[in-house]
């Protein structure tokens, strides 16, 4: 298995490139509507398309960007090699789509904040650990309304859920990384919500800073 290396290494460069693709970016060129780097927080993601009124644009966002992170892992998974691997190998190239669609090629590396491809990712990589991931998230939206704090507190339990349901510090070590990113991705909201300045699901955009998913 000498070339395993070589094959993990591009598989995670090839997740990296699909992680890169913007659905918000090709979705609302496709419906047209304005780029959304344009408008509210700047960043692509669902919740910034869903500003512009257009559900149906913020629902193929969000299916997108959450079916990038699955089908780069589930590609990982049926490479004969990287399934001999084991764990460690897919969850570099998880974080490889990851990455993408924080940092993507295609789209001078502005992407969004990560929240849908790190559910992707997850429930591939472990589908217990996503679910209860996912879970944590809706939960935590559905009680305070802030789509930030339940991104951070989905972040803060997600390495948690990898532990109880893998065991193994692969796993574990991978998310974590992911975990981590994302709380530096939410910088600016953690400031609004300690200040009691950020938006609630729903309402208008206060600042430019609102959460991305």
């Amino acid at each position: 298995m000498t070339d395993t290396p070589a094959i993990l290494a591009l598989m995670a460069v090839f997740a990296y490139l699909i992680g890169s693709i913007s659905f918000a970016v090709w979705v609302s060129q496709w419906m047209g509507l304005p780029d959304p780097h344009s408008y509210g927080s700047g960043n692509p993601g669902a919740t910034n398309v869903l500003r512009t009124g257009n559900r149906q644009a913020a629902i193929l966002t969000l299916l997108g960007d959450t079916g990038k992170g699955v089908l780069a892992v589930a590609l990982a998974a049926a490479t004969e090699k990287l399934h001999q691997q084991g764990m460690a190998g897919l969850a570099v190239v998880g974080l490889a789509a990851f990455l993408g669609h924080l940092f993507p090629l295609w789209h001078r590396f502005q992407g969004g904040k990560g929240v849908a491809t790190a559910a992707g990712v997850l429930l591939v990589l472990q589908p217990w650990m996503g679910l209860a991931t996912v879970l944590t998230w809706l939960t935590t939206a559905y009680v305070f309304r802030y789509s930030s704090l339940a991104a951070l507190t989905a972040a803060f339990f997600a390495p948690a859920f990898a532990y109880f349901f893998h065991g193994g510090w692969d796993l574990v070590l991978g998310v974590s990384l992911m975990s981590g990113l994302l709380v530096l991705r939410h910088r600016p909201n953690i400031v609004k919500l300690l200040r009691g300045e950020e938006s609630k699901i729903g309402q208008a955009s206060k600042e430019q800073t609102d959460p991305e998913v």
